[in-house]
């Protein structure tokens, strides 16, 4: 009975890794469909769950539900797509919530800005 229990906790052990990394899937939306906030451009977009983005949640005492969130970091607003000037040659994203100084944007979505 040990050996069938250790047996299946392995597999699931093991597979855990896979199922993780299949969970966020980020798909790309035309500049124009951004309706949660200002674009932003962010030198960073990674999962909440990364070592790096869930140290800088911690120190500025963010706890999200969902760790497969996408979280920009280090970002500034793009005011006016189109127009000279403003460009992004990091990370352009559409952030459900930017309200932390261009440290972190939480819920972002990665944008085209050429459509």
């Amino acid at each position: 009975m040990f050996a069938r229990t250790s047996s299946v906790f392995l597999f699931v052990l093991l597979a855990l890794p896979f199922l993780a990394a299949a969970s966020v899937v980020p798909r790309n939306i035309p500049a124009s469909q951004c309706n949660t906030g200002d674009l932003q451009c962010c030198q960073s977009v990674q999962a909440a769950s990364s070592d790096p983005v869930s140290l800088l949640l911690g120190l500025l005492g963010v706890v999200l539900d969902d760790l497969n969130v996408l979280v920009g970091v280090t970002c500034t607003p793009i005011s006016v797509v189109g127009v000279g000037g403003d460009s992004c040659t990091a990370q352009p994203v559409c952030c459900d919530n930017n309200n932390f100084n261009g440290v972190i944007a939480i819920g972002c979505i990665p944008v085209n800005l050429n459509l």
